[in-house]
């Protein structure tokens, strides 16, 4: 019985070479987009599970409650001694770490007998820090690696670089950067990251108690400035976290209490599981991987099946609109003694093989275009993760549910036909199966539409940003970056020899540059407040350049000069926080919480710093003193047409005067759009899915308007021999899918409006949702619908009417 349905089922699908050749393909590239997606999801998700004993690892993160700003704000890290005092006073915390970044610095400069190379990513961790986490080490002991000062652990890959086939266990090298001349770690370990991803990505990781950055780190007691701890513990087993977070509030009024309340700050400590860090944007302050948000991935996880119910509904519109071709054979097993329960097997046998064969397409595809898929998503979904279990698992669940959804309905109706019906002639039955069709092609444009208008939502918002005025000038500004003490010595050399070339206008030596953050936070108070009212803001370390060099506008006061010292620009929201207005803040002293005080010498028109996704909050530039050192990052405006030239003319002075560090710049404008790389992202994801699901929806309706003009062929024939036009036929064969997409389109309109207002709540400057902006959607999905459509009304409106007549 089973070899006659396969032979049957055959023969149908090569009668219909196109319905089955829409169907296949449809369904594998639903399950490629499907499978890839889903596949992204899960190794997103999977981030830090890695670990052994995952589920006992916490982030401890702060939310401070600022009194004076009437603000709560989210913080990734914590006051250094945070991590060694709960060690030490309860006994659920089995072991702890912390890990400090190099915040600023980008690049470091290692050296190993003469060979330099420069590598990113280090961090300072405590020498428990392999004992928290799992990592595999191919040379080493992890209980120990990091116990002795200036230890250091390699990725493989930069140990690679820099010891080659050498081995680098117990060799000693030299690393520089724009803070730290020169300073000598021995390699006590090398790992790979083989086990798994983590949000804790270094290259190098280097034992706090070391001296620099992470020597004071390691001492400080300071709970109020310097909070760039990122705080791990690893709970005992039994320990319930969330008894345990409610034990914090007493540990933080024993150790922090008068420091915070004089900051006028109620601080909690929050635990968060490790797992979940890479999955929760919104933390404030040095992060040291960028989370991806989990509501993009949910979405994602939507857009994929919404793709494979699109590729389902195909099928099932396509088998059903084939009925009567099937009913006879229906008529004819059950005249025999077939059962319903016999041609349900028979025809959901026939979707599950439709599906293995869209299967055995669509992976050998998704292998061929990962490398693609992965550079769109700007991820890196490797091969290996398709032999795992759970890829494995994937598949199976994506199989089932295909094949039972889209085999489920047809089946259903075939196997619902009356023998003797049939035999009469009469292939209908009690299910409306035209009804069906039409609301699942409602359906299936439904979800285009509301795709569509994401898109051209998301392309309006990321367009006002990139016009909208920041309130400096972003546009023909170089920056560059010094990486060693060597370099940052003979920058002021550098400097007088750019400010010597007609096509700059001026140089700013800085702390840091716009966009990029200040990487300093203060709390400030005026003379005869209490330390309780000062008000905590991010400040820029600058020269007397900086404002002419990022076109920044002043209201009140003037720019700094050379002579300055212990002076302060302020913008317009931080004159507010302190009570103060353009016109009287000009001669204000402010006093801060290092016991430091400095004069308002301007105000500044409000700038975006940062990205548009934050509210405007207060900044300042506090002037260097002209005795200082100099900072490693240059701001330089230029004014030229040609490029071309000027950086080649600036490329031979930085030979000159900055010998052997390598010649690099990045663009201010450039720098200023890396802060939207993640919306850009999800732009293309969501373009490109959005695409495959309007192609495989077209394919339906092509297949249903190939089947619509096949049943009125003779119809057609009769109108043309009465004299109708092949335009008035193909606007009547097309008109009836035209209507089916205009009422998606009503569907889809509040949908998508709902979603994208939720979405641009996430931005603190927006683009306001506009009728064209849905118009728009309706109308590509409209004009699309017509191409498909058209093609297949036109054909049939050509036909000769004799042909179709003949035989009647």
């Amino acid at each position: 019985m089973i070899a006659n349905y396969i032979k049957a089922s055959l023969r149908f699908q090569a009668k219909h070479k196109t319905f089955s050749l829409i169907n296949i393909t449809g369904l594998a590239l639903g399950t490629l987009c499907c499978l890839y997606i889903l596949l992204y999801v899960m190794d997103q998700f999977s981030y830090d599970s890695h670990h052994r004993n995952a589920a006992d690892i916490y982030r401890v993160t702060c939310v401070y409650d600022i009194k004076a700003k009437a603000t709560r704000q989210r913080i990734a890290t914590t006051a250094a001694p945070v991590a060694p005092l709960l060690k030490k006073d309860y006994g659920e915390v089995l072991q702890y770490t912390r890990v400090i970044p190099f915040a600023g610095i980008d690049q470091h400069l290692l050296t190993y007998n003469g060979k330099t190379i420069y590598e990113k990513a280090a961090f300072y961790v405590d020498s428990t820090f392999f004992r928290v986490f799992t990592y595999h080490f191919i040379a080493g002991n992890p209980a120990t690696a990091l116990d002795e000062p200036h230890s250091v652990v390699l990725l493989k890959s930069t140990a690679d670089k820099l010891f080659g086939a050498e081995d680098p266990i117990g060799k000693t090298f030299y690393m520089e950067n724009a803070y730290d001349n020169k300073i000598p770690y021995t390699v006590k370990g090398i790992v790979d990251e083989s086990l798994g991803k983590s949000h804790l990505h270094a290259n190098i990781f280097i034992t706090m108690n070391s001296g620099s950055v992470g020597g004071y780190m390691y001492t400080t007691d300071t709970w109020t400035s310097n909070t760039y701890a990122s705080t791990y513990i690893k709970l005992r087993p039994d320990a319930d976290a969330a008894a345990f977070e409610r034990k914090l509030p007493a540990f933080i009024n024993r150790y922090a209490g008068e420091q915070l309340r004089k900051a006028g700050i109620d601080e909690t400590l929050v635990l968060q599981p490790i797992t979940t860090v890479h999955t929760t944007p919104g933390y404030m302050g040095i992060l040291l991987s960028q989370p991806v948000d989990a509501l993009l991935l949910k979405v994602l996880a939507i857009i994929a099946i919404m793709i494979q119910l699109i590729a389902c509904i195909n099928f099932m519109n396509l088998s059903t609109a084939r009925a009567s071709h099937r009913a006879r054979e229906v008529g004819v097993r059950k005249v025999l003694g077939a059962g319903r329960a016999d041609l349900l097997r028979q025809f959901l046998g026939e979707s599950l093989a439709f599906t293995l064969v869209s299967v055995l397409i669509a992976v050998p595809l998704l292998v061929l275009t990962l490398p693609y898929l992965n550079q769109l998503t700007q991820s890196d979904v490797g091969l290996s993760l398709l032999r795992s279990w759970r890829a494995a698992g994937l598949l199976g669940a994506v199989i089932l549910f295909t094949a039972l959804l889209s085999g489920s309905y047809p089946a259903l109706y075939l196997s619902a036909f009356q023998a003797v019906r049939i035999m009469k002639g009469n292939f209908t039955n009690s299910v409306s199966a035209s009804g069906i069709r039409r609301g699942l092609v409602v359906f299936q444009f439904t979800l285009s539409i509301v795709l569509i208008s994401g898109i051209v939502v998301i392309y309006a918002q990321l367009n006002y940003i990139k016009h909208k005025d920041l309130g400096f000038e972003k546009e023909q500004r170089l920056v560059f970056q010094l990486y060693s003490p060597d370099a940052i010595a003979r920058m002021p050399v550098f400097v007088n020899s750019l400010s010597q070339l007609s096509a700059v206008t001026a140089v700013s030596n800085a702390s840091s540059f716009l966009s990029n953050g200040s990487y300093y936070y203060n709390s400030f108070f005026l003379h005869g407040q209490k330390e309780s009212a000062q008000k905590g803001t991010s400040y820029i370390i600058t020269d007397e350049h900086f404002v002419t060099a990022n076109g920044i506008r002043l209201l009140n006061g003037r720019d700094f000069m050379r002579t300055d010292s212990s002076k302060v620009l302020v913008n317009e929201t931080f004159a507010k926080m302190m009570g103060l207005n353009a016109q009287t803040a000009v001669g204000t002293i402010l006093y801060d919480n290092q016991n430091r005080q400095a004069e308002i010498v301007g105000v500044m028109k409000d700038f975006h710093y940062g990205p548009l996704r934050d509210a405007m909050d207060g900044f300042v530039l506090w002037k260097r003193s002209m005795h200082d050192d100099p900072w490693p990052m240059l701001t330089v405006s230029v004014r030229t047409t040609d490029y071309k030239a000027l950086l080649a003319k600036i490329a031979a002075i930085w030979k000159r005067d900055i010998p052997g560090a390598p010649f690099a710049y990045t663009f201010l404008d450039d720098q200023v759009a890396k802060q939207y790389e993640s919306e850009r992202t999800t732009t293309r994801i969501i373009d490109s899915f959005t695409m495959m699901a309007i192609v495989i929806s077209c394919m339906g309706l092509f297949g249903l308007a190939a089947f619509s003009a096949e049943q009125r062929r003779k119809e057609i024939s009769i109108r043309k021999v009465m004299g109708a036009s092949v335009g008035s036929i193909t606007q009547l064969l097309s008109m009836d899918f035209l209507k089916l997409v205009l009422v998606a389109f009503l569907i889809a309109v509040p949908i998508a409006w709902w979603l994208m207002h939720k979405w641009l709540q996430g931005f603190a400057y927006s683009v306001p949702l506009q009728w064209w902006m849905f118009a728009l959607a309706g109308a590509l999905s409209l004009f699309i619908a017509v191409l498909t459509v058209s093609f297949q009304s036109i054909r049939a409106a050509l036909i000769n009417p004799v042909r179709s007549l003949r035989s009647e």
